[in-house]
């Protein structure tokens, strides 16, 4: 799967961050992949500002994997920020955490995510959720920004 837009993954735990590298590198998901360890740092990214000033912004991620339980910023305001800016309303989102909140599923979807994700504990069902999650996203998904770009 080779796709030039990256993946920003937004996870604050290094044993998790490594989990889920690992499992994208297992199956064959190339796309670069850039990691942000908290909300504030997600936001940056995204929007070319703070740590990432003079990123372009338009060149946006693929899809965002998103945790919840940030530091600074937690993930549902990650999500609030960015379907309120048109810049990155359509960006795919995926709330990929180990929260068991009923609520957090409500409000994640109330904010506009595109898919909810429990993390498996066991790794190789971790590695198979990931391995869907890539293809699903990076082959399969047609985005508002593809639609765009052929209409012209």
């Amino acid at each position: 799967m080779a796709n030039e837009r990256p993946i920003l993954l937004v996870e604050d735990n290094p044993d998790d961050e490594a989990l889920t590298l690992h499992a994208l590198n297992r199956n064959r998901i190339s796309s670069p992949v850039v990691v942000a360890h908290d909300g504030v740092e997600a936001i940056d990214y995204l929007f070319g500002s703070g740590s990432h000033a003079g990123r372009p912004p338009e060149v946006l991620p693929a899809v965002v994997l998103l945790d919840l339980k940030l530091p600074r910023i937690d993930g549902l305001e990650v999500l609030r920020r960015i379907r309120a800016d048109a810049r990155t309303a359509l960006l795919p989102v995926v709330v990929l955490t180990t929260s068991r909140e009923n609520l957090d599923l409500r409000q994640a979807y109330s904010l506009g995510a595109n898919s909810y994700i429990r993390k498996p504990v066991d790794f190789e069902r971790f590695e198979r959720v990931i391995g869907l999650l890539g293809h699903y996203w990076l082959d399969l998904n047609e985005t508002a920004e593809t639609a765009s770009r052929s209409a012209y």
